[in-house]
């Protein structure tokens, strides 16, 4: 059953065109993920959607009744409501229902006791009285579906304290104002939710919330995210604004992946072999086009030509690259807190955090918003003053802080290459201009003002800023906010070639694993740091949490086997140390034939390639031989000649294209095995 259906909708700005004759259907339990950089049209899809944006022409069918919630980036909420309230009377008909209730209880009321001594009309009194029951019962269904126990509960999954349901919603700030808005969508539960970059003001533990209440989601919905690993965790269809227009694929963000790169290996080689088919077609009209006994062949040369089909090439869509250049050394002592402590009044918001940070630590600060993760940061970084302890920085550490307020910090009048060269008056203009291009800031886009860029567009010109001079000490909160997927992805890629130290608040879960190789978690007041990645922190965690819940049974399910190194638990008998020598001795063996396994087939598939890759050189060279010989005139003339060598042509054609096939199979499933180390 199809809940929307889009029939030729086009939508444009200017002389940018958003979509263009898009068909689109939205099943009743589609979960779809749409992707594409910032200015393409995904947000306009959902406003359309929504019904709150008009398309240029065509049009959108929904099914009536249709229940639609959207949560936009931009949340405007001047309401002084409690925030519990809110979200309990948010579901559609609620407040309608409650109202009817009240005014069939006022008149019964009056009709059971007439005024002035009146007869009580009983026919009337039925119908009210009827009419009453019938709306307590929906209120129950209501009660039954919308309670306020499940409204607490996805408020307390989203980080609300239980005493913020009586909190007006005046009083949040403009993150909880969209957590306010986000809970009272996922209690409404309607047939199709509509969620652009539900994560962007979320926490790790919320966002780890979201992600397993949208598991259980039974209805449809569509998804905006910029971090990879939600997106992978929730979807099963993938819309994508490609820079051939909007596309569709089944599966997964890492399926699309592998699709589009499918897509691009057998384009290329389609588009390869008709070049070459086509230009060996126009050489041989341009030779024999003059000669009467070869008009026949010159004619039907060139309706061969009219019939070819135009392959459109994959085209790659431009993607945000940067390398760092190699960091100033620094001494090995970064940056150590001493006693660091903030408060804001009567409120503490940290207190005595003794930290050092060692050269080439790379640091994901993790915890609930509020914690003070931010406070942290700017402490570090200069931007605030602590209330009590220091921070020291190490011997000859340069440093650079991006926060998420710096875009709003841009002067709208400067152009964008202007705010880049101020920030390292020594650098070229070529080095500005390059740096600019790697943002995607090209040619006539330099010379923009920052005041009529787009939010992701700030964001991508603040990096730059930063990124100009970075030094050998990087700070970061929350860089990849504002940012499409696939910056994110390419601003952790290029982060990972990074070789100073690197401090950095995020949410976004594939970014905190791809980078983090050591955790801080601020609660509290507190920081715990531990010596690990994010999986490894969060696995630590669960342990920890597992033996204070039931101790001996933690120890005996969850602990993790010892290293070979280490000595076995001294109350352990000798038949289980046995057992536990056999079992492990039984593991390496298979780990180590799985990975001869995996090596055999690896050569086996390069062999194949390398074997495939020699018989097309070898075949492409004898076409082109055959090719030339079939380009003498004189080969015509002798009819025991040129049939042969026509047909042994047509035929090396079939034989290469089956080896180009062959090959571009053989090609992927090397390219999908796993590395040998994993």
């Amino acid at each position: 059953m199809s809940l929307a259906v889009f029939e030729g909708v086009c939508l444009g700005y200017g002389k940018k065109t958003i979509l263009d004759e898009l068909d689109l259907r939205i099943g009743a339990d589609d979960r779809i993920g749409l992707i594409g950089p910032n200015g393409s049209g995904k947000t306009s899809l959902l406003r359309i959607l929504a019904g709150e944006q008009a398309p240029d022409a065509g049009r959108v069918r929904t099914r009536g009744g249709l229940r639609l919630g959207y949560l936009p980036q931009d949340i405007t909420l001047a309401t002084d409501e409690p925030l519990l309230s809110f979200v309990v009377g948010s579901v559609q008909g609620r407040a309608e229902l409650d109202a009817q209730i009240a005014d069939a209880e006022a008149e019964l009321a009056a009709l059971e006791k007439p005024v002035d001594g009146g007869q009580a009309d009983p026919e009337r009194l039925m119908e009210v009285a009827e009419q009453l029951s019938d709306l307590h019962e929906r209120a129950t269904h209501f009660e039954m579906h919308y309670t306020e126990h499940e409204a607490r509960r996805i408020l307390a999954g989203l980080g609300f304290a239980s005493s913020d349901g009586e909190r007006p919603l005046s009083e949040l700030s403009g993150g909880w104002k969209m957590r306010a808005v986000l809970a009272s969508l996922l209690f409404q539960m309607p047939d199709l939710l509509l969620l652009d970059e539900p994560t962007n003001h979320l926490d790790l533990p919320s966002v780890t919330w979201l992600s397993d209440f949208l598991k259980s989601y039974s209805r449809a919905f569509i998804l905006i995210c910029h971090d990879r690993e939600f997106l992978n965790e929730q979807i099963a269809r993938v819309i994508s604004f490609e820079v051939e227009g909007v596309r569709q694929y089944p599966g997964d963000y890492e399926q699309y992946l592998r699709q589009r790169a499918e897509e691009e290996v057998i384009l290329e080689n389609k588009a390869k072999n008709i070049a070459r088919e086509r230009e060996q077609a126009e050489r041989f009209i341009n030779r024999f086009r003059a000669q009467a006994n070869k008009a026949k062949a010159v004619q039907s040369r060139v309706k061969q030509l009219a019939k070819m089909e135009e392959v459109e090439t994959y085209q790659k869509r431009k993607v945000m690259r940067f390398r760092f250049p190699p960091a100033p050394r620094c001494g090995a002592d970064v940056i150590r807190l001493d006693g660091l402590g903030k408060r804001y009044g009567d409120t503490e918001v940290l207190s005595g955090v003794d930290l050092s940070v060692r050269r080439g630590d790379r640091i994901g600060i993790i915890g609930v918003n509020g914690a003070g993760k931010t406070t942290l940061l700017r402490m570090i970084a200069g931007e605030i003053e602590a209330s009590e302890g220091q921070v020291v920085l190490g011997h000859n550490v340069q440093a650079g802080y991006y926060a998420q307020h710096h875009a709003e910090t841009l002067h709208p009048d400067d152009t964008i290459f202007a705010t880049i060269a101020r920030e390292d008056p020594e650098s070229s203009i070529t080095r500005v201009r390059t740096i600019l291009g790697a943002f995607l800031f090209s040619n006539d886009d330099a010379d923009k003002l920052v005041g009529v860029l787009s939010g992701g567009e700030r964001a991508r010109v603040a990096l730059a800023r930063l990124l100009i001079n970075p030094g050998n000490l990087l700070m970061m909160d929350e860089p990849t906010n504002h940012l499409d997927l696939a910056s994110s992805e390419a601003l952790a890629e290029s982060l990972g070639s990074y070789d100073g130290t690197l401090l950095f608040v995020s949410h976004n879960r594939s970014f905190v694993r791809r980078l983090a190789n050591k955790i801080w978690n601020v609660e509290n007041g507190c920081v715990e740091t531990y010596p690990g990645t994010l999986d490894e922190y969060m696995d630590s965690c669960r342990l920890r949490q597992a033996q204070e819940t039931d101790p001996s049974a933690a120890a005996t399910t969850s602990s993790p086997s010892p290293d070979p190194g280490q000595e076995a638990d001294a109350d352990a008998t000798p038949a289980k140390k046995a057992r536990g020598n056999r079992a492990e001795e039984k593991a390496r063996k298979r780990r180590e034939a799985e990975a001869r396994n995996r090596h055999k087939e690896k050569r086996k598939l390069e062999r194949d390639v390398a074997r495939l890759e020699a018989e097309i050189e070898a075949l492409e060279a004898l076409q082109k031989q055959r090719g030339s010989d079939l380009a003498d005139p004189e080969v015509y003339a002798d009819a025991g000649r040129s049939k042969p060598l026509l047909e042994a042509y047509e035929a090396g054609q079939d034989a290469l294209q089956a080896l180009q096939e062959s090959w571009e199979k053989a090609l992927l499933e090397l390219e999908a095995l796993p590395d040998e180390d994993a």
